[in-house]
Protein backbone atom coordinates (compact mmCIF):
# COMPACT_ATOMS: atom_id res chain seq x y z
CA UNK A 1 0.00 0.00 0.00
CA UNK A 2 1.30 3.21 -1.12
CA UNK A 3 1.44 6.10 1.98
CA UNK A 4 0.27 9.48 0.14
CA UNK A 5 2.79 12.16 1.25
CA UNK A 6 1.95 15.48 1.23
CA UNK A 7 4.12 18.26 -0.20
CA UNK A 8 4.03 21.82 2.51
CA UNK A 9 1.93 24.25 0.20
CA UNK A 10 4.78 26.90 -0.34
CA UNK A 11 1.76 29.34 -0.40
CA UNK A 12 0.75 28.25 3.17
CA UNK A 13 3.99 27.92 4.55
CA UNK A 14 5.01 31.49 3.50
CA UNK A 15 1.76 32.92 5.16
CA UNK A 16 2.52 33.25 8.91
CA UNK A 17 0.38 34.45 11.56
CA UNK A 18 1.02 38.06 11.80
CA UNK A 19 2.57 38.67 15.27
CA UNK A 20 0.17 39.95 17.80
CA UNK A 21 2.71 42.65 18.40
CA UNK A 22 2.15 44.08 14.50
CA UNK A 23 -1.28 44.27 14.67
CA UNK A 24 -0.85 47.08 17.66
CA UNK A 25 0.29 50.19 17.16
CA UNK A 26 4.23 50.65 17.69
CA UNK A 27 5.01 53.05 20.60
CA UNK A 28 5.87 55.97 18.36
CA UNK A 29 2.65 55.78 16.54
CA UNK A 30 0.93 55.77 19.65
CA UNK A 31 2.42 58.71 21.01
CA UNK A 32 1.37 59.67 18.22
CA UNK A 33 -2.24 59.07 18.26
CA UNK A 34 -2.40 60.53 21.73
CA UNK A 35 -0.86 63.67 20.62
CA UNK A 36 -3.37 63.96 18.10
CA UNK A 37 -6.38 63.31 20.31
CA UNK A 38 -4.90 65.66 23.38
CA UNK A 39 -4.71 68.62 20.91
CA UNK A 40 -8.10 68.13 19.07
CA UNK A 41 -9.19 67.82 23.04
CA UNK A 42 -7.79 71.37 23.82
CA UNK A 43 -8.70 72.83 20.38
CA UNK A 44 -12.73 71.74 21.13
CA UNK A 45 -12.28 73.06 24.64
CA UNK A 46 -10.81 76.43 23.28
CA UNK A 47 -13.37 76.67 20.62
CA UNK A 48 -16.07 76.02 23.18
CA UNK A 49 -14.73 78.43 26.09
CA UNK A 50 -14.16 81.27 23.03
CA UNK A 51 -17.77 81.38 22.21
CA UNK A 52 -19.27 81.54 25.78
CA UNK A 53 -16.74 82.66 28.70
CA UNK A 54 -13.83 84.64 26.98
CA UNK A 55 -14.71 88.22 27.52
CA UNK A 56 -14.29 90.89 25.23
CA UNK A 57 -15.15 94.39 25.29
CA UNK A 58 -18.48 94.54 22.64
CA UNK A 59 -20.68 98.00 23.72
CA UNK A 60 -23.87 97.42 22.10
CA UNK A 61 -25.91 100.66 22.84
CA UNK A 62 -29.00 102.54 21.47
CA UNK A 63 -30.27 105.57 22.21
CA UNK A 64 -34.13 104.74 23.05
CA UNK A 65 -37.61 107.05 22.70
CA UNK A 66 -40.77 106.15 25.20
CA UNK A 67 -43.88 107.81 25.51
CA UNK A 68 -45.63 107.03 28.94
CA UNK A 69 -49.09 107.13 29.59
CA UNK A 70 -48.32 110.36 31.95
CA UNK A 71 -47.03 112.17 28.50
CA UNK A 72 -43.65 111.29 29.96
CA UNK A 73 -40.90 111.63 27.05
CA UNK A 74 -38.34 108.89 27.93
CA UNK A 75 -34.72 108.93 26.23
CA UNK A 76 -32.24 106.59 27.54
CA UNK A 77 -29.13 104.81 26.70
CA UNK A 78 -28.34 101.54 27.72
CA UNK A 79 -25.17 98.94 27.99
CA UNK A 80 -23.43 96.19 29.54
CA UNK A 81 -20.10 97.10 30.61
CA UNK A 82 -17.19 95.51 33.12
CA UNK A 83 -15.52 96.90 36.01
CA UNK A 84 -12.13 96.15 36.74
CA UNK A 85 -12.63 93.16 38.36
CA UNK A 86 -14.57 91.20 35.73
CA UNK A 87 -18.07 92.16 36.96
CA UNK A 88 -20.65 92.86 34.57
CA UNK A 89 -22.52 96.19 34.82
CA UNK A 90 -25.70 97.54 33.17
CA UNK A 91 -24.90 101.48 32.55
CA UNK A 92 -28.50 103.49 31.58
CA UNK A 93 -28.16 106.97 30.89
CA UNK A 94 -31.78 108.04 30.52
CA UNK A 95 -33.34 111.86 30.41
CA UNK A 96 -36.98 112.34 31.28
CA UNK A 97 -39.38 115.15 29.94
CA UNK A 98 -42.79 116.08 31.55
CA UNK A 99 -45.10 118.60 30.34
CA UNK A 100 -44.41 121.92 31.45
CA UNK A 101 -41.47 121.03 33.79
CA UNK A 102 -37.96 120.90 34.15
CA UNK A 103 -36.05 117.63 32.35
CA UNK A 104 -33.92 115.08 34.62
CA UNK A 105 -30.93 113.64 33.30
CA UNK A 106 -29.80 110.43 35.00
CA UNK A 107 -26.96 107.57 34.57
CA UNK A 108 -28.04 104.58 36.65
CA UNK A 109 -25.45 101.42 37.20
CA UNK A 110 -26.94 98.21 38.07
CA UNK A 111 -24.65 95.72 39.40
CA UNK A 112 -25.67 91.67 38.02
CA UNK A 113 -25.20 89.33 40.52
CA UNK A 114 -21.97 89.01 42.56
CA UNK A 115 -21.74 92.72 42.28
CA UNK A 116 -20.27 94.91 45.18
CA UNK A 117 -23.20 96.48 47.22
CA UNK A 118 -23.73 100.03 46.43
CA UNK A 119 -23.49 102.76 49.93
CA UNK A 120 -25.49 105.36 49.98
CA UNK A 121 -25.50 108.78 49.41
CA UNK A 122 -22.40 108.77 47.76
CA UNK A 123 -21.42 110.60 45.07
CA UNK A 124 -19.93 109.28 41.23
CA UNK A 125 -16.67 109.99 40.56
CA UNK A 126 -16.21 110.67 36.64
CA UNK A 127 -12.74 111.16 35.19
CA UNK A 128 -11.76 111.96 31.69
CA UNK A 129 -8.84 111.11 29.54
CA UNK A 130 -7.41 114.06 29.84
CA UNK A 131 -7.45 114.50 33.85
CA UNK A 132 -10.84 116.05 34.43
CA UNK A 133 -12.59 114.96 37.68
CA UNK A 134 -16.00 115.55 38.21
CA UNK A 135 -18.58 114.21 41.07
CA UNK A 136 -22.35 113.69 40.47
CA UNK A 137 -24.97 113.09 43.33
CA UNK A 138 -26.45 109.98 44.60
CA UNK A 139 -30.06 110.17 43.64
CA UNK A 140 -30.75 107.41 46.42
CA UNK A 141 -30.48 109.46 49.70
CA UNK A 142 -31.34 106.71 51.82
CA UNK A 143 -32.03 103.63 49.89
CA UNK A 144 -31.96 101.94 46.84
CA UNK A 145 -34.30 99.50 45.24
CA UNK A 146 -31.74 96.92 45.61
CA UNK A 147 -27.88 97.11 47.20
CA UNK A 148 -26.38 96.67 43.81
CA UNK A 149 -28.22 100.45 42.27
CA UNK A 150 -26.93 103.16 42.24
CA UNK A 151 -28.48 106.65 40.70
CA UNK A 152 -26.58 109.58 39.70
CA UNK A 153 -27.67 113.44 38.91
CA UNK A 154 -26.01 113.88 35.27
CA UNK A 155 -27.98 117.49 34.47
CA UNK A 156 -25.06 119.62 35.15
CA UNK A 157 -21.88 116.79 34.69
CA UNK A 158 -22.89 115.59 31.03
CA UNK A 159 -22.63 119.06 29.30
CA UNK A 160 -18.93 119.39 30.85
CA UNK A 161 -17.64 115.79 29.61
CA UNK A 162 -16.00 115.81 26.34
CA UNK A 163 -16.64 112.95 24.13
CA UNK A 164 -13.78 110.91 24.91
CA UNK A 165 -13.30 107.86 26.84
CA UNK A 166 -14.26 108.08 30.76
CA UNK A 167 -14.16 105.88 33.89
CA UNK A 168 -16.69 105.55 36.87
CA UNK A 169 -15.64 105.04 40.09
CA UNK A 170 -18.44 104.10 42.02
CA UNK A 171 -17.32 104.53 46.55
CA UNK A 172 -17.44 101.64 48.87
CA UNK A 173 -16.63 101.61 52.27
CA UNK A 174 -13.30 101.58 53.18
CA UNK A 175 -12.10 104.09 50.97
CA UNK A 176 -11.55 101.72 47.75
CA UNK A 177 -14.21 102.09 44.96
CA UNK A 178 -15.39 100.17 41.73
CA UNK A 179 -13.51 101.56 38.15
CA UNK A 180 -15.66 101.00 35.09
CA UNK A 181 -14.27 102.40 31.71
CA UNK A 182 -16.66 103.79 29.42
CA UNK A 183 -15.88 103.60 25.86
CA UNK A 184 -16.05 107.19 23.58
CA UNK A 185 -18.74 105.58 21.65
CA UNK A 186 -20.68 105.20 24.95
CA UNK A 187 -20.14 108.93 25.38
CA UNK A 188 -21.69 110.07 22.50
CA UNK A 189 -24.37 107.91 22.59
CA UNK A 190 -25.13 109.84 26.34
CA UNK A 191 -24.58 113.27 24.21
CA UNK A 192 -26.99 112.35 22.05
CA UNK A 193 -29.47 111.60 24.52
CA UNK A 194 -28.71 114.64 26.68
CA UNK A 195 -29.56 116.38 22.59
CA UNK A 196 -32.56 114.23 22.17
CA UNK A 197 -35.52 116.73 21.00
CA UNK A 198 -39.01 115.89 21.67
Amino acid sequence: MSTISRKPNKRNRNRSIPAFSSMCLSPTSFKNLLWWLLLLGILTIVMFLGLGSFYTETVIAAVEQQKTATAEILYRSQTKLADESGKVWQVVLFKQVYPGQAQTLNLRLVGFPGSAELIHPQPLKISTATGKVLSAADVFLDEAPAPTIGQYDFQNILPQLPQEPLTLSIPLPGNRSININVPQRVVQEWHSVMSAES
